[in-house]
């Protein structure tokens, strides 16, 4: 009962962060159940491809919600989510194949060095100048290819990359953030399918579907789906730009809590 408290927490708190702040709730959910699966005593070699796994199949209906949201507000640039998305699903397909085959060292590095650079991205406030346009097909889906590949090795559904891609390329911030939610759902699609693919036969936990772990993808939804609509009314009321801040502290010490277990 313990960690299925820990798993609701854990929904609740990137749900709301996801409502609040725009940002991924898999910044939050991957290093989370890392600590609680290594606390569950998981085989270690495993425990950071659940981690993903289960991050990723929990976007795939987190994010839902948020494009029928933005969709509303006739927010969503679907032409742009039609030409990267061939690019997303292969990138993102591979990608989980790929990371699920790769050791758990790897991963928590390369991971490591995601949470820093997003950290420092959201403390300078960073966002790149627009100096072009949205490229044709054939760029959008190289694109796509890189900002799924990422997206499957960290667990995330690729706003930290699209929203910068596509602000450098003329979109506005509000556009950019909303079809950025709609590309989160074929990355978390095609991430989850490939890691439940690649760890068929690998992964050794009960009530696993690869390497999706059902018991905590199934209180990550529970209360991240209710609390994201929560998180996006405070933003209208609460100090974003401060909490941004604070959040990016977070990630810093989420970051280097999980660089320590290297050592």
């Amino acid at each position: 009962m313990t960690f299925w408290a820990l798993y609701l927490a854990t929904g609740a708190f990137a749900g709301l962060l996801a409502g609040l702040l725009g940002v991924g709730g898999g910044l939050v959910i991957v290093p989370v159940l890392t600590f609680i699966f290594e606390a569950q005593h998981f085989p270690h070699d495993q425990v950071i491809h659940l981690a993903l796994g289960t991050s990723l199949a929990s976007i795939l209906f987190t994010s839902v919600s948020s494009v029928r949201a933005h969709h509303a507000h006739g927010a969503v640039e679907w032409s742009t989510v039609k030409n990267i998305t061939p690019g997303i699903l292969l990138g993102t397909f591979g990608g989980s194949l790929l990371a699920s085959r790769l050791p758990t060292g790897f991963l928590k590095v390369f991971f490591v060095c995601f949470l820093f650079y997003v950290a420092t991205q959201m403390l300078l406030n960073f966002r790149p100048k627009p100096s072009r346009q949205l490229p044709g097909k054939g760029g959008m889906s190289a694109a796509g290819a890189v900002i799924g590949g990422v997206s499957a090795f960290v667990g995330i559904g690729g706003g930290s990359l699209s929203v910068p891609f596509m602000t450098w390329c003329n979109v506005s911030m509000h556009r950019a953030i909303a079809t950025s939610a709609a590309i989160g759902f074929p990355i978390a699609a095609a991430g989850a399918l490939g890691y439940v693919a690649g760890g068929q036969g690998a992964a050794t936990q009960p009530y696993s579907l690869g390497y999706v772990y059902l018991p905590a993808l199934a209180g990550l939804v529970a209360a991240s789906v209710p609390m994201a609509p929560v998180g996006a009314k405070l933003a209208h009321r609460l100090p974003v730009a401060k909490l941004k801040k604070i959040f990016a502290l977070l990630l810093y010490i989420l970051g280097i809590r999980m660089a320590a277990s290297l050592f």
